[in-house]
């Protein structure tokens, strides 16, 4: 008998080579922790940048002034509490708006209905949420159409079941097959039964800030919502210097009930923003902390995030780019002036203006996301999906990004230097002239001492060629439909899940459908 079939005979006596087989392809729902960075800040702005553009936006806020529009009982609160109003246009003496801003947690967690998927965010935390918002979806196979409601579905799915993602996220798609004045309801039922990670609520309506409130009481217990954080919503300012009725009105239920919001500038630099970086920066931090601000006026203590969402245009087309130098300068410089406010800070993402999962949106994406882990970002929005400037949530994207997320929790893990990092024993077992492949150190070690994919390619080039010669776009779609046929939802109480769904049919009889 050879020797290969004796080592095979052994190995099936024991069971040990088919159960580790069994182990490999057995579905698994891993889920990282949100990390802790043990690395450095990048910091851009020096103490003079710094304080010019402190000043900066004092002024902005006291000569310029932001406008407040449709919204009576905004301007009255300002004017309360001290502000210049004339007309809509709140005008925030110097200082005002910075005091206002120091009511607010430097940090807070956010409650997910299985504990352990709770998120710390704020301080040296990073928490990554999916892509946000698109109406159109792509995939391989059906190419680029209008997103569905089972498209949401998947890819709420596809969140739960990736271990580097940390929230399910909001808005992942638009799915426009249910009504505009009902689909959140659809939307905020799926992230509660089909994850058990945390999510965010809606805020296209006042009204359906308050559904997503009233769904959340049902989840978690009024008395926990009341007093606990359990979703994070997403406030844009319509940049420059405008806070609508809607967002705002969103914000107001949300502050209210001591839910977060991320209060954020959306910002197109040169379309509406100046075309420096500085002047970009000044106008983010003017805008930020009136909304903050407001947001304390409303509740003082309710937590917020100081978001920044900027991006540059390309000046022949009018597109937005993305993963630019300038757009990386005003993150770091951006995270600072949070910082200096004491607050969490949102920015960053998987950005890319590319129209698929090819090189172009690849180099655009790394280049944000790492700007987004040196620069201190706390919650990640978009960090995996977003195709084509943001208009389609890509399955294959969602699957190749969720996956290099994994290099930011490497990375901000820093350098290990204890005892086993310095591998001073491995160093002396080799010696001179030998190799690291059978030491001890290296047996102890090799499982979790280097990152690795779980969907691009690292094999020999002909066993790529005999495989079909398969590009990544490929392999993420095989990925992804892999993880779809596997997937099971986390157990829920079935009484919390029909109480749920009977909210949801009711408020879905209150009035007809509308698709405008």
């Amino acid at each position: 008998m050879s020797e290969a079939a004796v080592s095979g005979q052994r190995r099936g006596r024991g069971g040990g080579g088919a159960a580790r087989r069994a182990e490999r392809t057995a579905p698994k729902i891993e889920a990282a922790r949100y990390i802790e960075r043990r690395i450095p800040n990048f910091e851009i702005l020096d103490e003079e940048a710094i304080s010019i553009i402190e000043a900066n936006a004092e002024t902005v806020l006291e000569e310029v002034g932001v406008a407040f529009v449709d919204n009576p009982a905004a301007l009255e609160r300002w004017r309360e509490a001290g502000a210049d109003v004339r007309g809509e246009r709140v005008h925030i003496p110097p200082g005002m708006a910075r005091k206002l801003c120091s009511t607010a947690p430097a940090r807070f967690t956010q409650h997910a209905r299985n504990p352990d998927r709770n998120v710390e965010i704020g301080g040296k935390s990073l928490v990554l949420a999916p892509v946000y918002g698109p109406p159109f979806v792509r995939d391989l196979e059906g190419g680029r159409r209008y997103a569905t409601m089972e498209d949401f579905r998947n890819f709420v799915r596809l969140g739960f079941m990736s271990k580097w993602l940390h929230h399910s996220g909001g808005t992942v798609c638009e799915p426009t097959d249910i009504a505009v004045n009902k689909r959140h309801l659809d939307m905020i039922e799926a992230h509660m039964t089909l994850s058990d990670k945390p999510f965010m609520g809606s805020v296209t309506d006042p009204a359906r800030a308050v559904d997503s409130v009233e769904m959340c009481k049902i989840l978690f217990g009024e008395a926990f919502v009341d007093q606990n954080t359990v979703m994070t919503s997403l406030i844009n300012i319509n940049s420059p210097l405008t806070f609508d009725s809607v967002m705002m009105g969103a914000l107001e239920v949300y502050a209210a009930a001591n839910q977060a919001c991320i209060i954020s500038p959306f910002i197109v630099g040169g379309a509406m923003a100046p075309v420096s970086v500085a002047g970009t920066l000044t106008q983010v931090l003017a805008e930020a902390m009136a909304g903050i601000a407001y947001s304390q006026l409303v509740r003082p203590g309710a937590p917020v995030i100081f978001g920044a969402f900027v991006t540059s245009i390309d000046m022949n087309s009018g597109a937005p780019t993305f993963g630019t130098p300038e757009a990386s300068k005003i993150l770091y410089g951006a995270g600072q002036l949070a910082r200096r406010l004491n607050l969490p800070f949102r920015s960053g993402g998987a950005l890319c203006g590319s129209k698929l999962p090819d090189a172009q949106s690849a180099y655009e994406t790394a280049n944000t996301l790492n700007a987004a882990l040196l620069g201190g970002v706390n919650f990640m929005l978009h960090a995996a999906g977003w195709l084509e400037g943001g208009l389609v949530s890509s399955f294959e994207k969602f699957v190749l990004d969720a996956d290099q997320l994994g290099i930011l929790h490497s990375v901000a893990a820093g350098v290990d230097v204890s005892e086993n990092g310095q591998a001073m024993d491995a160093i002396r077992e080799v010696g001179p002239g030998g190799h690291y492949l059978g030491c001890a150190h290296t047996q102890a070690n090799f499982k979790e001492a280097f990152w690795r994919t779980n969907v691009l390619d690292y094999k020999p080039f002909e066993t790529w060629s005999d495989e079909g010669s398969r590009d990544s776009f490929t392999l993420a779609n095989l990925k992804m439909r892999r993880m779809l046929s596997e997937y099971q939802a986390p157990a829920i109480d079935p009484a919390k899940a029909e109480a749920i769904s009977d909210f949801v049919a009711r408020a879905k009889a209150r009035e007809p459908d509308a698709f405008g």
